[in-house]
C-alpha cells in the first residue's frame, strides 16, 4: 500500500483521550418536514427560533427542511407553517434503509452489491477486489489515518506507459450520513476497470491520459459511528477543545478545514464545537484533514491534478468554486459552468434528474475552509467540482437503497461527459 506522506506534528492520539462509548440513538417518533420559505424567510426563521430542531440543509432561500422529536412537534404544527413531512417516522425509515441487506460474494460484477448500504470493513474489502481486477494498473493507496486510527483507504488506476500522468482524484463520504456517496465512487471505479479489461476505446483513453486516486471513505470514524450508533452523524470523531463544558460535542466537519480562506467568512462555518459545520481550532487541526492536504499537495507538486471532484449527499447539485465568497469570481468560471451545464443535461438523459449547476456560493450558500477552494486555489487543479447527489428532498440523507445503483448508472454517464472533455480545446483552462 502506497502512503501519501504526512506530517506527524499536529496528528492527535485517539489513546490519549479515554471515551465513554455512546448509546444506540434512536430516532422512532422522529419527523422530518420541508418548511416552505420562498419569500417569506425571515418570517419563517423567527418562527423556527421558538422551537428545539436540528436542520438539515442549508440552501434555505426556497425551503428549510428540519428534523423534529416527538416532543417538539406539537410546538412546530402550532406555528402553522407551509410545508410537507419528508419522514413520518424517522426511525421506520432508517430501519426500511437497513432492510435490504446482501451479502457481499466476493465478486465485483455481481450488482447485488448496490441492493444495500454496507458496513466499511466489506467496503475496504471490495476495493481490494477491485484491485485484484485490475493488478498491473492499480494499487491501494492511503491518505493517511483517522482520529480513531482508521486507515483512509484508496485505490490508483492507471493505464499504458505506467503510473504519472495527470491526476483525476476523488473523494466521498467526507460527512458521514452521507451512505450513497462511497457506492456510487465504487461503481464508478467498477466501470473503468472493466473498461479498460474489456477494451472499450473511451475507457481506455480515459485510463491512459489519467491517473485516478478514488478515495470513498475519507472521514472512515464518523461512518462507522453514523452506522452502529447516530445514523445522522456528520463530523469526524474528534474530541472538542476545552473547556470541559464543550466535552459533549464531538467532531470537525472536515469540509469547513482546508487551509484557503479558512477564516474569510462568518457565514461559511461555525466556530461551535457543537455545531455541524465546526471548522476546528485552526485550519487542518484533525489527522483526516491533515492527511488529505499532504495527499492534494503532493499530487500538486508532482502531476497535476486535472480533475477534484468531492461528492456528496443531498440536493442534486454540481457545484464550482467559490464558497467564501458570493461576488468573488474565479477567473474561468465560465469553462466550469459550460461543463457542468453539459454533464447536468447527460445526467438527465439516464433517469430524468436534474442537478442544478453553478458557483458553489452563490448557487447554494457559503462555505469556508471548503476541499474545492482549497484543490482550486492552492492545488491548482484545472477543474474542481462538489457533486451533491439524489435526492431533491423526498428522503435527503436516507435515500432508499433501491436509489443505490441508478444513482451510480446516472453518475458513470455523468463522468464519461467529463472526462471526455478535460482536453477539449473549447474547454481548455486559461495559463
Amino acid at each position: 500500500m502506497k502512503l501519501f506522506h504526512v506530517a506527524p506534528l499536529l496528528l492527535p492520539l485517539a489513546t490519549a483521550i479515554a471515551v465513554t462509548k455512546p448509546d444506540f440513538i434512536s430516532y422512532d417518533g422522529y419527523k422530518v418536514f420541508r418548511v416552505k420559505t420562498e419569500h417569506q424567510l425571515h418570517r419563517v426563521q423567527h418562527l423556527l427560533s421558538t422551537i428545539e430542531f436540528e436542520q438539515w440543509n442549508d440552501d434555505i432561500d426556497r425551503h428549510i427542511d428540519i428534523m423534529l422529536s416527538p416532543e417538539q412537534l406539537p410546538a412546530f404544527e402550532s406555528l402553522n407553517l407551509d410545508s410537507h413531512c419528508m419522514h413520518s417516522d424517522l426511525g421506520d425509515s432508517i430501519r426500511a434503509e437497513s432492510a435490504r441487506s446482501s451479502v457481499y460474494k466476493r465478486q465485483v460484477d455481481d450488482m447485488s452489491w448496490y441492493d444495500s448500504y454496507h458496513d466499511i470493513e466489506e467496503h475496504e474489502q471490495y476495493l481490494s477486489d477491485l484491485q485484484a481486477e485490475f493488478p498491473d494498473n492499480s494499487e491501494i493507496v492511503s491518505s493517511g489515518t483517522s482520529y480513531e486510527g482508521r486507515d483512509i483507504f484508496g485505490i490508483h488506476l492507471w493505464g499504458n506507459d505506467g503510473p504519472g500522468k495527470p491526476a483525476i482524484l476523488w473523494h466521498a463520504t467526507v460527512h458521514a450520513r452521507e451512505w450513497i456517496t462511497a457506492p456510487v465512487v465504487e461503481y464508478i471505479t467498477l466501470q473503468l476497470i472493466q473498461g479498460y479489461n474489456e477494451g472499450v476505446n473511451t475507457t481506455e483513453a480515459f485510463l491512459d491520459a489519467y491517473d485516478f486516486y478514488i478515495f470513498p471513505f475519507v472521514n472512515p470514524d464518523g461512518f462507522v459511528y453514523s452506522r452502529t450508533t447516530e445514523r445522522l452523524w456528520r463530523k469526524n470523531r474528534q474530541p472538542p477543545p476545552p473547556p470541559p463544558a464543550n466535552q459533549t460535542c464531538f467532531g470537525r466537519d472536515i469540509n469547513r478545514q482546508w487551509d484557503y480562506e479558512w477564516d474569510a467568512n462568518p457565514l461559511g462555518a461555525s466556530t461551535n464545537p457543537c455545531s455541524q459545520t465546526y471548522k476546528g481550532e485552526e485550519p487542518s487541526d484533525s489527522p483526516e484533514s491533515q492527511g488529505l492536504t499532504a495527499l492534494v499537495d503532493e499530487l500538486r507538486d508532482t502531476q497535476g491534478i486535472k480533475l477534484y471532484i468531492d461528492w456528496h449527499s443531498y440536493g442534486q447539485y454540481i457545484l464550482s468554486a467559490w464558497g467564501y465568497n458570493c461576488t468573488v469570481y474565479a477567473e474561468d468560471l465560465g469553462e466550469h459552468i459550460n461543463l457542468a451545464s453539459l454533464t447536468s443535461a447527460a445526467i438527465r438523459d439516464v433517469n430524468n434528474k436534474t442537478f442544478t449547476f453553478g458557483p458553489s456560493c452563490g448557487t447554494l450558500y457559503a462555505t469556508t475552509g471548503s476541499s474545492v477552494d482549497y484543490i482550486y486555489g492552492t492545488g491548482k487543479a484545472d477543474w474542481a467540482y462538489t457533486i451533491e447527489l439524489r435526492d431533491t428532498g423526498d428522503f435527503g440523507f436516507v435515500l432508499p437503497p433501491d436509489q443505490i445503483l441508478e444513482s451510480a448508472e446516472e453518475q458513470w454517464v455523468g463522468m464519461q461527459l467529463i472526462l471526455s472533455l478535460l482536453d477539449e480545446p473549447f474547454f481548455e483552462v486559461p495559463s
